[in-house]
């Protein structure tokens, strides 16, 4: 037999299970408070997540709209450029048609040399996207003829005379044709 008396061990026993359990029950508790943290923490990081994700397109988007901005801002400002630069191109033609026969080997060596020159400077035109509207004979197209005067006649209006050379800039007219339209059939 035991030293204790039955009653004492049964309790020492109860006491013991009792203690156990608490320590089980709060062990659980623990264990509980531990998963809620976590299922918080990855709410949170779920959150943080999808924040990041939004963050990095709004910034994709904003990148993207800037560079097209700047794009057109410049292609905005070639085109002034170049338009600014149109009457100087007039200026040559007008200065070929002036001395487009040679009187004397002076006449022709400036003639020559501003031939040069407007050659250069259509060059550099055309790289930044200028092209020359052919008109002469075409069918009249509003959107690249202006017609400042007309023949009348009952055909379909053509281009008789170019007044004016008109261009386009990368595919869009920067100035139209100015021109004279005959409807002769």
């Amino acid at each position: 037999m035991s030293e204790f008396p039955p009653n004492t061990e049964r309790e020492r026993e109860q006491r013991e299970a009792e203690s156990d359990l608490a320590a089980a029950e709060a062990a659980v508790e623990s264990d509980l408070s531990q998963l809620e943290q976590l299922e918080q923490l990855e709410g949170e990081r779920a959150e943080l997540v999808d924040t990041l994700r939004r963050v990095q397109a709004d910034f994709e988007n904003y990148r993207k709209r800037v560079l097209r901005e700047q794009t057109a801002l410049v292609e905005r400002a070639t085109e002034r450029l170049v338009e600014d630069l149109l009457p100087v191109l007039d200026s040559f033609d007008g200065a070929l048609d002036s001395v487009a026969s040679a009187d004397s080997p002076e006449s022709e060596k400036v003639r020559e040399g501003v031939v040069g020159i407007r050659t250069q400077f259509v060059s550099v035109l055309e790289r930044a996207g200028l092209e020359r509207i052919d008109a002469t004979g075409a069918v009249f197209d509003p959107n690249e003829h202006e017609a400042v005067l007309q023949d009348d006649g009952d055909g379909d209006p053509h281009v008789a005379e170019v007044m004016r050379t008109g261009y386009r800039l990368k595919g869009r007219v920067l100035r139209p044709a100015m021109v004279r339209v005959t409807r002769a059939s």
